[in-house]
């Protein structure tokens, strides 16, 4: 197992090319084992804090359950536990936890309060989700990926929506395995351009191509795997009626699906706006694999707990 001690996780660029390998090989492994008598508890005695300013069930279940299975144990703490930046300073609530704890996940608004968390404090940090990136959810997608097709080289995923924080750490995810990435955003909600011009720098070290478009048709046509997810992020609520309105036309529906190849599976991170962004026909049916998506959140966390602690 790499030794990744110490290392936090704010984004999907804290890890090289050959440490993200080393975490999905490790998640497989750790899936392989189950329940069997020989898992490893390698975080006995060690504690993680979790900050969630944003409401949870996949993170917050995975994390808690992932340091149950390792050995460890978990600390919630709810928005009105923490206000950070209210109550206390970001620094300080950093200095703080660090003298209890062995680790923090923060959920966020801000990417910048992941930032300073990391910055000030003297243990790990792992980003559980900000308006800028989600690179846990990205560890889960690409072993849910390598497991489905057994490596990534010709294969190619076309994400259909909105350019949001779990595009970006995508396309910074896809770029160093060298997965094929297409992605369809309706008109000034394409992902950042400082983050597609390093997901196309690092895809071409890689032997990976970075697409983007306008036509969600274009994207799927030929992909092996389809992903989508909410047209309006938490935060973004007040503009759901005029996303909706805009976005109709990337809907993944039976009709999109078959612009896709054959075999192709479709991925969502959940939770899903049905009848918006995916259709029942396609969450429903057998080409959605969504629930294993989910369960590898917690195969992956756990890789990451593990070699960081």
């Amino acid at each position: 197992m790499m030794d990744l001690r110490g290392r936090d996780l704010v984004s999907m660029d804290d890890l090289t090319a050959e440490e993200l390998w080393a975490v999905l090989d490790f998640a497989r492994d750790l899936k392989r084992r189950g329940e069997r008598a020989d898992r490893p508890q390698p975080l006995s005695g060690r504690t993680l804090a979790m900050i969630f300013e944003k409401p949870s069930l996949r993170t917050r279940v995975t994390f808690e359950v992932a340091m149950y299975q390792l050995g460890g144990t978990s600390i919630y703490l709810a928005p009105q536990d923490a206000q950070l930046g209210t109550r206390e300073t970001i620094p300080d609530a950093a200095r703080n936890l660090e003298r209890w704890v062995d680790a923090i996940v923060a959920r966020t608004f801000a990417h910048s309060t992941v930032v300073q968390l990391a910055e000030h404090a003297r243990i790990p940090v792992i980003n559980g989700l900000s308006d800028w990136e989600h690179p846990c959810q990205t560890l889960a997608d690409l072993l849910t990926v390598y497991e489905r097709f057994g490596g990534f080289r010709g294969i190619t995923l076309a994400w259909v929506g909105d350019g949001n924080n779990v595009c970006h750490s995508l396309l910074l995810g896809a770029a160093k395995v060298g997965l094929n990435l297409r992605v369809a955003t309706p008109p000034g909600h394409a992902p950042e351009p400082e983050i597609v011009q390093n997901a196309e720098r690092q895809a071409q070290t890689n032997g990976a191509t970075i697409g983007q478009t306008i036509d969600p048709a274009e994207a799927v046509r030929g992909a092996d795997v389809i992903y989508t997810d909410v047209w309006a992020s938490m935060g973004q609520e007040q503009e759901h009626t005029q996303r909706v309105r805009l976005f109709r036309p990337y809907q993944v529906n039976a009709a999109l699906l078959r612009q896709a190849r054959p075999e192709a599976v479709v991925l969502h991170c959940l939770p899903a706006h049905r009848g918006e962004e995916i259709a029942d026909e396609v969450l429903d049916g057998p080409q959605a694999i969504v629930f294993d998506q989910a369960e590898n959140r917690l195969h992956a966390q756990k890789a990451l707990l593990a070699m960081i602690l």
